[in-house]
């Protein structure tokens, strides 16, 4: 199987775009109870518990990114996308947030979560504080009323898809309960491809887009974020764990309904895969078996008619060349990562 690789320029770009977002985004985060600021800067990588500043490295920084790119999309200058950026990251993070208290998960980017560092209640309530102050950063902009609707419909859809995904997890692996791979879809569409759309959107809004210029650009990201949730499942099943942060097979062993999983319990060669997925023991005769039911493979094919769809509403819809050639690259560089 030949992997995706990701363009040398892409990180970059997205280096490029979070500095231009990094001092509004400090400043907003000051803004907030310095408890709940401390765990804020905490979760970004600013600072250990405690407060002592650090350099921890953070995230890639891709919602704000999305963002910056959506303005200069529309022909608009790159700071107008500002309050946008720092919008779906502070939304980002708050999900972050509230999904590891959630999933049990104890680490994030390795170091402890935040409920881990500091306990649940405190990152609930660091959460909160974080969607409050999106809300509030979008609400103070001239098209606020706009950017709010914007923000409130992607909020929305994520809350349904994080709300499947844990229900996901009790249905059965077979039969007429089972999840089935068209489910699955809708559900990354919504938990992880909503908030990719509002980040390209957003910003394209702030730019003085019309409807159809954001519209076009949040099914851009919405593709995007299928295509970034296909492949998160892969490497959440063979990933190297020095690179992606996480234990290996530690969605198997969570019992999760990831595409590879769904996908290969449709093949005859995997009659034996349900037993060995109610093993958390033998993650690794399972993952070897639904890679044999070909589920690493149709997981990649269908990132990549994702990743083809989004490149095709890029090209065919009226926007600032740059910025355009900008958002292919990023595109790439994230279905193709670590792969």
């Amino acid at each position: 199987m030949t992997a995706l690789h990701a363009p040398p320029a892409a990180p970059e770009v997205l280096a490029r775009c979070t500095a231009l977002v990094r001092p509004a985004l400090r400043e907003a985060v000051d803004r907030l109870h310095p408890w709940t600021a401390e765990m804020a800067a905490y979760s970004f990588g600013w600072c250990e518990v405690g407060g002592t500043p650090t350099t921890t490295p953070g995230g890639k920084g891709v919602r704000q990114a999305l963002a910056v790119l959506g303005a200069r999309a529309a022909g608009a200058d790159a700071r107008t996308a500002i309050p946008a950026a720092v919008a779906v990251e502070l939304v980002h993070t708050f999900s972050l947030l509230h999904d590891d208290i959630m999933d049990g998960d104890a680490t994030r980017r390795r170091r402890p979560a935040v409920w881990k560092a500091y306990g649940t209640g405190p990152a609930v309530l660091a959460g909160d504080a974080l969607f409050a102050l999106a809300v509030e950063t979008l609400a103070t902009v001239p098209q606020g009323a706009r950017a709010v609707r914007l923000l409130s419909t992607a909020l929305t859809d994520l809350v349904r898809g994080q709300a499947d995904d844990l229900l996901f997890t009790g249905r059965p692996h077979t039969g007429p309960d089972r999840v089935t791979t068209e489910e699955y879809r809708a559900m990354a569409e919504a938990k992880t491809g909503a908030l990719l759309g509002c980040a390209c959107a957003l910003g394209a809004a702030l730019g003085g887009a019309d409807e159809d210029t954001t519209n076009a650009l949040d099914r851009v990201g919405r593709h995007l974020g299928i295509a970034f949730q296909l492949v998160d499942d892969v490497l959440g099943i063979w990933g190297d764990p020095t690179v992606t942060g996480k234990p290996a097979g530690g969605d198997l062993r969570e019992g999760k309904k990831t595409y590879p999983v769904l996908a290969a319990l449709t093949s005859p060669a995997a009659r034996a895969l349900p037993d060995l997925l109610n093993s958390p023991e033998r993650t690794q005769e399972a993952a070897a078996l639904i890679e044999a039911a070909g589920g690493r493979t149709a997981a990649l094919t269908e990132a990549r008619t994702h990743t083809a769809t989004a490149r095709t509403l890029l090209t065919r819809t009226p926007l600032a060349t740059p910025a355009v050639e900008d958002l292919l690259t990023v595109l790439d560089y994230l279905v193709g990562r670590d792969l």
